[in-house]
């Protein structure tokens, strides 16, 4: 191939991604990557090992269409702990294309962006943008609204999430805080419908979390349960490290004055 065929190439590859690109925007601008970098960030290293390790989640993660719920008190350390199953899975399977990871943390401070659709389309996007070329279903979805400037419908939203799940030999999909997703509308029954039925045809895996609320339990009676609680080693290793934060600061600010009061009582020794 000639340099010019070669430059012609390149470009036509910038331009589908960019294409690409403005599909994926356009599916939704949400990008929750920078929360899941956010919460991460936050962990205390060595935590969370115990659910990583326990049983459930071991019995979750080695079979297909299952469902751990982990309901918790609030404060209990929910969404650091799901970014941690983020990380653990993404760092897990990171070599293997076959497996589809999306997640979402629900927030209610973000009700009007988190809708049963919105939450779907979220899902959507990660899927979609993971493949090595945008799948044909969302073209054909962009395609048939971008003319009439619409926006497609819940049901559009699941078949082609569907469609898109397929391409995959196995999708893992990660909610945190179910209890903070909205409830005017049926928007959670909704949701947790749409992603049931997900489940049934696809043979996806869910790990979800939530406080403890009566009909979200409920929803998930039957399935793989571990309550997520401040385990004692956490909070051992998670003091541990804001006290050496405290002492280096402590440190810091009074470093000048130790060394000056040790170098009047050192006398010559």
């Amino acid at each position: 191939m000639s340099r010019t065929e070669a430059n012609v190439e390149t470009m036509r590859s910038k331009l589908n991604n960019d294409e690409d690109m403005k599909v994926l925007d356009w599916l939704t601008p949400v990008n929750y990557g920078l929360q899941q970098s956010d919460f991460i960030n936050r962990r205390q290293p060595g935590t969370g090992q115990w659910l990583l390790e326990s049983e459930e989640f071991q019995r979750w993660l080695k079979s297909d269409q299952q469902t751990l719920f982990c309901p918790g008190i609030p404060g209990a350390g929910k969404t650091i702990l799901t970014s941690i199953v983020v990380e653990e899975l993404s760092s897990r399977f990171s070599t293997d294309p076959g497996v589809g990871i999306a997640y979402l943390y629900c927030n209610f401070r973000q009700k009007h962006e988190q809708k049963a659709q919105d939450l779907l389309t979220s899902l959507l996007k990660q899927l979609s943008q993971e493949r090595s070329t945008l799948p044909d279903s969302v073209k054909s979805l962009y395609d048939k609204h971008k003319k009439e400037r619409t926006r497609p419908s819940l049901d559009e939203i699941s078949r082609t999430l569907q469609s898109v799940v397929g391409t995959y030999t196995r999708v893992i999909i990660i909610v945190d805080a179910l209890d903070e997703c909205q409830v005017s509308d049926g928007c959670r029954k909704m949701f947790l419908s749409e992603i049931s039925s997900l489940q049934t045809k696809t043979g996806a895996n869910l790990f979800a979390t939530s406080r403890f609320i009566p009909d979200i339990t409920e929803e998930f009676n039957g399935r793989i349960k571990l309550e997520i609680r401040a385990h004692d080693n956490d909070v051992r290793q998670y003091l541990d490290g804001r006290i050496l934060q405290s002492a280096q600061k402590l440190l810091e600010t009074h470093r000048e004055e130790i060394k000056t009061q040790i170098t009047k009582v050192v006398d010559g020794m």
